[in-house]
């Protein structure tokens, strides 16, 4: 039979280490990384982060540097 196992979502990748506050951290800041984000010149929630600090929207193909994780 099968065990039930913990939603650890991300952070699931570093098992019991490094305790938990810090792992629900670092969950919080990556789901909020990866989500599609408000472009700041159209207005349009279509922004994605290609790398650190590095932006771009789908919608009106404008590439711009921002926040390191989310822009604010």
């Amino acid at each position: 039979m099968p065990t039930k196992l913990k939603k650890t979502k991300s952070a699931g990748r570093f098992g019991a280490r490094y305790g938990k506050r810090v792992r629900n951290k670092l969950v919080n800041v990556e789901s909020k990384q990866r989500k599609k984000q408000k472009c700041p010149f159209c207005n349009k929630v279509g922004v994605k982060r290609l790398s650190k600090g590095i932006w771009k929207c789908s919608k009106c193909n404008k590439k711009f540097a921002g926040g390191t994780y989310y822009l604010e």
